[in-house]
């Protein structure tokens, strides 16, 4: 598949994975051997008739796509880690890729967890593509030791796109009730309690250069977040949109006959 200049294509060989281990460790800024994920893992899932993908540019790997089979068995395929440089359109032309690659297969939708205080991932994954938020998981793999996440706590979304429905419209107009239960308050997290039906969940400008110049700060968004938009979700609530390019709106479940 081509677009934006980009080749994508499976890959079959040691030497592919290889390059991709590499890759990874260079976007994740970790030691070659403590890549995010081996070349041995990624031969295994090619082998067993998972997706494992390159995006390239000529002959440069730019970016790789790893995933596998889900629950429900039949249905679904969940995204594990997805590498790209920035700025090019990789990652973008990478899901497509893997959307056309699990639809060619008679799957429904794929899922995959992000960082929920990234904007610009929160930005793509909910605009770009219409993915949705359904769970929130705390400290899904523990602290994580890379430039990337900078020893935080890795809390998740489970985010799933559903590839039969077509992708939602950015919410450009707030419903008049809408109300923060997280606020920006000038770089740093507020909690209000609200009742209303559509809450609105802000998101630090930058987390990642946070967690290097004031992690006390970026503690205090994690933990922010994992109270307001996982209790939400915890209670049933849907985020229903992303505004302006900063915060979730999460649509509380209407009341019960």
């Amino acid at each position: 598949m081509k677009g934006t200049g980009t080749t994508i294509q499976e890959l079959r060989t040691m030497e592919d994975f290889d390059a991709v281990s590499l890759l990874y460790a260079d976007i994740w800024g970790t030691e070659p051997r403590n890549s995010p994920l081996s070349a041995e893992l990624m031969r295994a899932l090619s082998h067993a008739g998972n997706y494992v993908a390159g995006a390239y540019e000529g002959d440069r790997l730019v970016g790789a796509s790893v995933a596998f089979f889900g629950q429900p068995v039949g249905t679904t395929l969940h995204s594990h880690i997805t590498g790209a440089v920035m700025g090019r359109g990789v990652g973008l032309a990478l899901k497509l890729h893997q959307r056309q690659w699990a639809m060619d297969r008679r799957l429904r939708r794929i899922t995959w967890t992000y960082d929920p205080l990234i904007r610009r991932n929160a930005y793509f994954n909910l605009v770009k593509l219409g993915a949705r938020p359904e769970e929130y998981l705390t400290s899904f793999y523990g602290p994580m030791d890379d430039v990337i996440n900078g020893g935080d706590e890795s809390d998740r979304v489970v985010a799933a796109w559903d590839l039969t429905a077509p992708a939602p419209p950015e919410t450009r107009e707030l419903p008049p009730d809408a109300a923060h239960g997280l606020r920006n308050a000038g770089g740093h997290p507020e909690t209000v309690t609200t009742d209303a039906a559509t809450v609105l969940v802000d998101l630090p400008d930058d987390i990642e250069t946070l967690r290097r110049t004031d992690p006390g700060a970026a503690q205090a968004w994690r933990l922010a977040a994992r109270q307001t938009l996982g209790g939400l979700l915890a209670e049933g609530a849907r985020v229903v949109g992303f505004h302006e390019r900063r915060r979730y709106v999460v649509q509380r479940p209407g009341p019960r006959a």
